[in-house]
């Protein structure tokens, strides 16, 4: 089992800068695949950005390449969600997963195992 903790939401302008974090407890943390979906309202949930367990290696959805980047502090069982230069449509609620089988990232919501309760991000314009 993993738990999965978000936070850093927030409302933010546009351009703005926000730093999310998931804090991971249980099952080791570089035993899983991390990612960070959002779902915005009305709309499916979809992928963002995610880290493999066992490179390092992150992969980013096109829209926020530039913008958006995952890290993460595996002392720390923490994943990170650097989001800069913010825009309106960026407002979602994210949520981080997490894949205990995979060492190459799916960007599909339904290969993680767990998720956290996810953080509202609002970006005004």
């Amino acid at each position: 089992q993993v738990q999965l903790v978000e936070s850093g939401g927030g409302l933010v302008q546009a351009g703005d800068s926000l730093r999310l974090s998931c804090v991971a407890s249980g099952r080791t943390f570089n035993q899983n695949t991390m990612a960070w979906f959002r779902q915005a309202a009305g709309k499916e949930r979809e992928f963002v950005a995610a880290i493999s367990r066992s490179t390092g290696r992150t992969y980013s959805a096109d829209f926020v390449k530039g913008r958006f980047a995952i890290s993460r502090d595996t002392d720390k069982n923490t994943v990170y969600l650097q989001m800069n230069n913010l825009k309106p449509e960026d407002t979602a609620v994210y949520s981080c997963a997490a894949d205990s089988f995979r060492t190459v990232p799916s960007y599909d919501q339904y290969a993680y195992d767990y998720w956290g309760q996810g953080t509202q991000v609002t970006v005004s314009s």
